[in-house]
């Protein structure tokens, strides 16, 4: 199978658009067209529909993501095992928009020498393994294993705390408040359609639902970040949650509000995951670099799970 195509194949996906996914290509959108009909020849389905939006997956392509990105991993570890000389650090994030990707922007600002690769692994499980084979130095993630049933050798250290806030459309209820108690979202639907079962981020939001009361819907097909802000923006019963670094972007029409949920303060608690016996000289400097950030509410009562005390 042509790994170039599988490579524009989750560009594409997670872009959204042809057109965005050739930019961080860095090719035209002429050959991301060419290579995604190629590889839909050779699998013999298609993978995409063209909307007004963008690109939106078939059922085939949801079928097809998950090993998509495994075959990209492979892909990864098979270089990284016999790639001489030094390279990039290569740190994996949850996602491109999300907090940890800021942290790493930050970090790069500070040191500007530093050459990064950045790498969106899917959940917990696959970092871990990345970590211990060496393919990527160093991921964030949220743990749920405690520090004694971590794989041998792996090493983690809860770096940063990230409050996490309310999404809703003009229309909600809640919608004129500043900030919302947890408690008060008892009885309101909070929708969460890129939740998977079994990953870290469905834990967290599953154990704060069951905490104060209210429940998390996950039902419905995740076609990524815009079409979700549309049916938020137009729904006067429907509200998410997003990290309060989570970069988003709407029409000033939509005119979403993004609520402080405080008192307490629910906070996703971002560890770095590293192998100990990891000798790039860059990741020294990155732990050193995120042990001095400072809490981002001090003072604030705040709310974790409990495995991530």
């Amino acid at each position: 199978m042509d790994l170039q195509a599988v490579r524009t194949f989750v560009a594409v996906t997670d872009a959204g658009q042809f057109q965005e996914a050739a930019a961080a290509l860095g090719v035209t959108q002429q050959a991301v067209s060419k290579r995604i009909a190629a590889l839909e020849k050779d699998l013999g389905v298609r993978l995409f529909t063209r909307t007004a939006r963008g690109a939106r997956l078939t059922v085939d392509g949801q079928s097809f993501l998950p090993h998509a990105r495994e075959l990209l991993r492979a892909e990864q570890r098979a270089a990284a095992s016999v790639r001489p000389g030094r390279r990039a650090l290569r740190v994996d994030v949850i996602g491109r928009r999300l907090a940890p990707a800021g942290l790493l922007s930050g970090f790069a600002r500070a040191h500007p020498g530093t050459d990064l690769d950045v790498v969106t692994l899917f959940d917990a499980d696959a970092a871990l393994a990345a970590v211990r084979s060496g393919s990527i130095d160093a991921s964030f993630r949220a743990l749920t294993l405690p520090a004694g049933q971590l794989p041998d050798g792996i090493e983690a250290a809860r770096v940063f705390d990230e409050p996490v806030q309310l999404l809703t459309g003009p229309a909600h209820p809640l919608a004129a408040d500043r900030a919302v108690p947890p408690a008060r979202l008892a009885g309101h639907r909070i929708w969460m359609p890129g939740l998977v079962a079994g990953t870290e981020w469905a834990a967290y939001y599953e154990d704060l639902a069951a905490a104060f009361g209210f429940t998390v819907e996950a039902t419905g097909p995740a076609y990524g970040t815009e079409p979700l802000l549309d049916t938020i923006a137009g729904s006067p019963d429907l509200a998410t949650f997003v990290g309060e670094l989570t970069r988003l972007v709407w029409p000033a029409e939509d005119d979403l509000r993004r609520l402080a949920v405080r008192d307490p303060m629910p906070v996703y608690p971002h560890s770095l995951i590293w192998h100990r016996d990891n000798p790039h000289p860059a990741l020294t400097a990155l732990r050193d670099h995120l042990d001095a950030l400072r809490p981002a509410h001090p003072g604030a009562a705040t709310w974790t799970p409990s495995w991530a005390r």
